[in-house]
């Protein structure tokens, strides 16, 4: 798979390192069907794997996928319990194929609020693949923007009023290091955002990863979205002049 997919590829395109994902469009693609949103999220659950693979074949060193958001408590109870369910169903069904992908599954988010069962099988994924050396497979897990910097900007705050540093040496460095994604090293921040569905928002997610990111909004529904859609996104990609606000 990997030759195969590469050649749908110019040789001299540029892969984006780190390539995040807002995964929209599940609870639309089931009312099509005249399904409840609970199907469309399965199937979306289910296009991950498909995703991630061929993310990995192409050469991507990071994917990060939206997966629940800290507003999507607000959801109703129903939809919660069932999207909670989810990391534990994929994980039991996929774990295999992402040990053969040699990919490393990390969580981005703040997990001590997760229902113990849904915590335990997320860092038991993290665990069975930390001496893997493949793609990383980031899934922002009860995770939202405006939390990270709040909590970065406490952490902070605690660490200088313990003399631990000095408020004048906070930068862009010392912050970055603070937030959840620092494990992700210098991978942390995207070099393409994608969002499916259409809609043009990137709805608190990676607010200061985000700065220099490019975005591509593509109209899929995120089940329909196809390893074709993620070579045309790159590809588009490819195709932007990335200045980081020089000229």
């Amino acid at each position: 798979m990997t030759e195969d997919i590469r050649k749908r590829l110019d040789p001299d395109a540029s892969i984006p390192k780190h390539v995040a994902i807002i995964m929209d469009g599940n609870g639309r693609w089931a009312k099509r069907l005249g399904q409840p949103r609970i199907a469309g999220h399965k199937e979306g659950m289910n296009n991950v794997k498909t995703i991630a693979t061929a993310a990995s074949h192409l050469g991507v060193k990071v994917l990060s996928l939206y997966a629940f958001s800290t507003e999507n408590w607000s959801r109703p109870s129903k939809e919660v319990n069932f999207l909670m369910r989810l990391p534990v169903d994929f994980f039991g069904t996929f774990m295999p194929d992402l040990i053969k992908e040699n990919i490393k599954v990390l969580v981005t988010g703040f997990t001590d609020h997760l229902p113990d069962r849904t915590r335990k099988v997320v860092m038991k994924a993290v665990e069975d693949t930390k001496d893997n050396t493949g793609m990383i497979l980031n899934f922002a897990f009860n995770y939202g923007g405006r939390a990270e910097i709040v909590h970065a900007a406490k952490e902070l705050a605690i660490k200088a009023q313990d003399g631990s540093i000095d408020p004048t040496d906070i930068d862009d460095e010392l912050f970055s290091s603070q937030l959840l994604t620092s494990q992700l090293g210098e991978l942390a921040d995207p070099d393409l955002l994608i969002r499916t569905s259409g809609e043009e928002r990137i709805s608190n997610f990676m607010l200061w990863q985000l700065a220099y990111s490019e975005m591509v909004f593509d109209k899929t529904l995120w089940p329909d979205y196809s390893v074709d859609n993620l070579i045309e996104d790159i590809q588009e990609f490819d195709r932007r002049d990335r200045r980081f606000g020089s000229v």
